[in-house]
């Protein structure tokens, strides 16, 4: 947390004022009778604006609440343009909680991560979607942290931890696109690690797919660790993705996915949560039919 204060306060005095960018917006509160009533009334407002729903989640042990997620036409043809790790934009989460509190994903700060230095060609494409969002949901607080949107493109959350471009990511490669999708499909199907498909975006013409997945291990589910650090509030962080571009399956190292989608978490909260990258990988890597180097990938 110190590397982090040195640096933004670096950042403004080099380049000036910093505009922090935060991961969450609020939305109007839904009335419903449970969480599941809650997330259907936000399907309908978002099928209603425009958007195309593909998924719901409801995380084990988590009943109070749960993630609807859905995708917007232009958003997926700049997903396209951009390829490689843009297709991580590709899927617009809308956090749900048994009270009617409503959340989303803010797409300037999710897309400067994803697309990095092609941030600028999407940036009106990110900022027409926030709108969209905001008439279908309304526009409350940002909440769940704040960085600058320079650093985003290269984020991390300290130093010698992953960015999104690390090497670790990659967990297996196959002779085709065709071939590396269908090994994730199938196990996901298979249940392989005890995992299952929320969603799947499948651009066959550009070479790139992302699936979201459920991760329902008793000690590894999301429902527990997502407790353990107390952000189920930030429930529009999840679900966890493992991706395809051309051949190659990968999944982002945990400890920049993780920081990525809670980075007011301090690190006393994720030392709670010190085996998850290493656990994560193990799935993923299952998932991606790949092989697992363990031993090296906590939090220290």
């Amino acid at each position: 947390m110190i590397f982090k204060t040195f640096a933004a306060a670096s950042l403004c005095l080099v380049s000036g004022i910093a505009a922090a960018v935060s991961p969450y917006f609020y939305g109007d509160k839904v009335t419903g009778d449970n969480t599941r009533a809650i997330a259907a009334s936000v399907e309908t407002k978002l099928k209603n604006a425009g958007f195309k729903v593909i998924g719901k989640y409801f995380p084990q042990k988590l009943p109070d609440y749960g993630v609807v997620i859905a995708t917007d036409e232009k958003m997926l043809s700049e997903v396209g343009q951009v390829g490689g790790h843009a297709i991580l934009g590709a899927a617009i989460r809308v956090g749900v909680k048994a009270d009617g509190t409503i959340s989303y994903t803010n797409p300037d700060y999710w897309d400067r991560a994803y697309f990095r230095k092609d941030f600028p060609q999407a940036e009106a494409v990110a900022k027409g979607l926030h709108e969209k969002l905001v008439k279908a949901l309304g526009e409350g607080a940002a909440f769940g942290g704040d960085e600058s949107g320079r650093s985003l493109a290269n984020y991390r959350y300290m130093v010698g931890m992953e960015r999104v471009d690390s090497y670790k990511n990659k967990l297996a490669e196959y002779d085709s696109y065709a071939e590396a999708v269908k090994v994730v499909r199938e196990n996901l199907a298979k249940g392989v690690g005890k995992t299952s498909k929320i969603y799947e975006v499948v651009m066959p013409d550009k070479k790139l797919a992302v699936f979201g997945v459920s991760m329902s291990d008793d000690e590894l589910g999301d429902g527990k660790w997502i407790k353990k650090i107390g952000m189920e509030d930030s429930i529009a962080g999840l679900p966890y993705e493992i991706f395809v571009v051309n051949n190659e399956v990968h999944s982002l190292h945990g400890r920049f996915r993780i920081a990525l989608a809670f980075p007011d978490v301090g690190m006393g909260q994720f030392m709670r949560i010190s085996a998850l990258p290493n656990e994560i990988l193990g799935t993923m890597m299952g998932v991606a039919g790949g092989k697992s180097d363990a031993g090296e990938n906590a939090w220290q």
